[in-house]
């Protein structure tokens, strides 16, 4: 494995004869802009005859929402069961205030699809991109693995007395021994496959007993079935310390749905932001998802300022869970070559637009598959 690899097991390669079918969500905002060059992308390795793919598009966000009431049809989670992977974009729109399309859409794949290992990536890829003064880019390079179907997410709780003075409101987090094993597991098997080989346990167990107790005792449990890495601990208030001071002292780190969720933001800010920074959500073997992390930003869509190179990464790294490591490494060192040649939309400093960035990425990526 290279250094930095970040990709998870594959799923097992299609059958002999059958083109990988990918389910495309563009959703809302800028999110039709960063997958059309992700599609675009795709297309350019099928006609070079480099994979074998089809793409199937599914108009799943605020447009068909506010026309039909309607965010997911019936049988599409089945629909997308059956596909070999999930290219998704973006969701969020003014005109659905309380974004109750995007949490029928986005949760309901993770759960119906039971996408229980969120993995980000974080590798900063150009002192111009790293907003640390004391830290070389190439210390920054490690990968954030989160729960993704349980803690505060998973949408138990209630309010009793909405509206008024008295008004209580409830968040249960719901942890079970089953959800956090699976993805220690999973963050120690991708240590394991980097050069480091080391996974940092994040939580915070000195104020949430109960749950902590839970993720500290498997946390020790799996670690003894890997000798090979090492395995430390940190409170999430010192973990966000330390990926700001000292970013390279991190290489796996592993931690639950809510506290994930917001040091992968912090991270993606090392990297050179969230337009930087890829994502999957996955169920090792099965059917998964991939996507950029940025939100559907509508105040830029259709302006051509919107950066594609975290969707364009995120289908690399669908490329890799689908059986072509090759080419996932290809995407990676194509988005590299981009942000060395200053392609770059304003977000990180550049002047190209959306397609200019992914036209120079396309480039790259063929002759970096054919090489």
């Amino acid at each position: 494995m290279a250094p930095g690899d970040a990709s998870p097991q594959p799923k097992q390669p299609t059958a002999a004869g059958r083109p990988l079918r990918v389910a495309v969500i563009p959703g809302d905002g800028v999110g039709p802009e960063v997958v059309a060059e992700a599609v675009a992308a795709g297309i350019a390795l099928r006609e070079a005859s480099l994979v074998d793919l089809d793409f199937v598009e599914l108009d799943w966000g605020a447009e068909r929402f506010l026309r039909e009431g309607t965010a997911v049809p019936e049988g599409g989670f089945e629909l997308l069961r059956a596909c070999d992977a999930i290219l998704f974009g973006a969701l969020g729109d003014p005109r659905v205030s309380d974004h109750e399309h995007a949490r029928r859409i986005l949760l309901g794949i993770r759960r119906h699809l039971d996408l229980y290992l969120n993995l980000r990536p974080v590798r900063c890829l150009a002192e111009r991109l790293n907003p640390l003064r004391r830290t070389p880019c190439a210390a920054i390079d490690l990968c954030i693995v989160r729960e993704n179907t349980e803690g505060l997410y998973c949408g138990a709780g209630g309010a009793l007395h909405e509206g008024t003075a008295d008004e209580v409101a409830l968040e249960d987090m719901v942890v079970t021994r089953r959800g956090v094993e699976r993805v220690i597991r999973a963050a120690f098997e991708l240590a394991q496959r980097r050069p480091r080989r080391a996974v940092t346990l994040v939580d915070k167990s000195n104020a949430l007993r109960h749950v902590g107790a839970l993720w500290q005792r498997t946390f020790g449990d799996v670690a003894r079935e890997f000798p090979a890495v090492s395995a430390d601990h940190l409170y999430v208030d010192t973990a966000a310390m330390w990926l700001v001071l000292d970013p390279g002292r991190f290489d796996v780190v592993v931690t639950g749905n809510l506290f994930g969720d917001i040091l992968s933001d912090l991270a993606a800010a090392l990297q050179g932001g969230l337009g930087m920074a890829p994502s999957a959500n996955l169920h090792p073997g099965r059917a998964s998802m991939f996507e950029p992390v940025h939100g559907s930003a509508p105040e830029l869509a259709g302006t051509g300022k919107a950066n594609p190179l975290a969707a364009l990464a995120s289908f690399g790294m669908l490329l890799g869970h689908a059986g072509r490591p090759e080419l996932e490494a290809a995407m990676a060192r194509s988005v590299a070559a981009a942000v060395d040649s200053g392609a770059l939309t304003p977000d990180v400093g550049g002047t190209a637009t959306t397609a200019e960035v992914g036209a120079t990425v396309r480039a790259r990526l063929l002759e970096f598959a054919r090489a």
